[in-house]
């Protein structure tokens, strides 16, 4: 009972401090069990490093250390091997799974096996139309769609009357949803525009040509941080007009390229609650039988940065909790 009366305490502290980034501490890098101590794996859709999911994976760590447990933190871009990674956690008799569902058709075999064996998931990041039917306890994340929606009426506000909506991974439901949302609420035209996430220069020649073909685009909008600042940004630069780019997601170049006027803004999806939050929920599910949600995910954005903000959320992006 004593480890569930921390599980209570942290979620307790987090909803109180939600918000004020008081209570976010980086994980250490190796969050070791206690005696006795649950086990966790997370598996996710990249490399769990980098601008974000970096941060995904402190938050995680955290959570672990704090409750006297353990975690592994994997992922891939592949389907197929990240399906293979659920798996290998299920063979290893792990107590509870978090995993993304940017391709839920490849993680339909590994949950099942989870469920057969008693071990229960929760959702991160991808995959709010797909957690309850592949029986996970609930999800956490963002709703792209109303991130989406978010983003256009910003974009609204600062006059971009035809807007580029950059698309970074082939098959990513969750990007076509964001794409999707900035079309619901953007009140001129869309253009959506294939890139590379793994190929930077040749994502920034795309974005160039583009802009160079349609002198009627004057806005940018990115759905990964390292794409507006080594993709997106350069373009616009090369060509040379007045375009105003805005990205999806955090990153200290985004963060930066607001404080100095060259980014509008960033829509933040707090990825550390993404890998803090499903932690404590498996916990509390493991040891107290809580189903939080009550059938709903549990929201983690979106919230926004720009120029008002940007300076605070960037102390907090240098601890990595952000």
């Amino acid at each position: 009972m004593r480890r569930l009366a921390v599980v209570i305490l942290v979620i307790v502290a987090l909803v109180a401090c939600e918000g004020d980034g008081g209570q976010e501490t980086s994980g250490n890098g190796e969050a070791a069990a206690q005696d006795g101590g649950l086990s966790f794996a997370v598996v996710v859709h990249d490399e769990p490093a980098g601008t974000f999911w970096g941060v995904v994976k402190n938050g995680a760590e955290q959570a672990a250390e704090e409750l006297g447990g353990s975690v592994t933190v994997q992922g891939s871009g592949e389907p197929q091997e990240q399906a293979d990674q659920v798996e290998a956690a299920i063979a290893q008799g792990v107590d509870g799974i978090a995993v993304s569902l940017a391709n839920p058709d490849a993680m339909r075999g590994p949950l099942q096996s989870a469920a057969e064996e008693g071990i229960p998931v929760v959702t991160l990041n991808s995959g709010l139309s797909d957690w309850q039917n592949l029986g996970a306890i609930t999800h956490v994340g963002q709703d792209e769609i109303i991130a989406g929606r978010g983003a256009g009426e910003r974009l609204n506000e600062a006059g971009v009357t035809k807007v580029l909506c950059a698309i970074h991974e082939v098959g990513n439901v969750a990007l076509d949803e964001r794409c999707r949302g900035v079309e619901d609420t953007f009140e001129g035209e869309v253009v959506r525009e294939q890139i590379d996430i793994n190929d930077p220069v040749a994502s920034q020649s795309t974005i160039n040509s583009a802009l160079e073909a349609d002198p009627d685009i004057d806005g940018v909008m990115t759905l990964n941080p390292d794409m507006a600042t080594t993709a997106a940004l350069p373009a616009i630069q090369d060509v040379g007009r007045d375009i105003s780019l805005a990205t999806f997601d955090l990153g200290t170049d985004v963060i930066e390229g607001i404080i100095d006027g060259d980014v509008l803004f960033a829509i933040d999806q707090q990825q550390y609650m993404q890998g803090y939050l499903p932690i404590v929920f498996l916990a509390l599910n493991i040891e107290n039988l809580n189903t939080p949600g009550g059938g709903q995910p549990v929201l983690t954005g979106p919230g926004y940065v720009t120029k008002d903000n940007a300076e605070q959320v960037l102390e907090l992006t240098e601890q990595g909790t952000r």
